[in-house]
């Protein structure tokens, strides 16, 4: 008795063949993106928080020019005193 070959024996030999790839279709519209104004507000609003926050709190500029100031004995007089004591008692709320 004999017995024909039906197949192949090793039955992984038929995903060993590559597949011919199909050729993408090209589309006439591209992809887009749009986003509201409140989304940029939103981006804006991040944007700005992250440079804060990254900030130094104390500006040393600042300081200096400050410090400059204090050194000439005619910038204290009775107007920057009033000026000054006023800003304290606002933000202690004793105004």
């Amino acid at each position: 008795m004999t017995i024909e070959r039906l197949g192949p024996i090793d039955s992984i030999s038929r995903f060993n063949k590559a597949n011919k790839a199909n050729k993408t279709e090209k589309k006439e519209n591209a992809d887009s993106i749009s986003f509201s104004k409140e989304a940029k507000n939103l981006g804006e609003i991040y944007k700005a928080t992250e440079e804060v926050k990254i900030a130094p709190d104390i500006r040393m500029d600042r300081v200096e020019e400050v410090k400059a100031k204090l050194q000439d004995p005619s910038y204290i007089d009775e107007k920057v005193l009033e000026s000054v004591a006023e800003n304290v008692l606002d933000m202690f709320g004793l105004t």
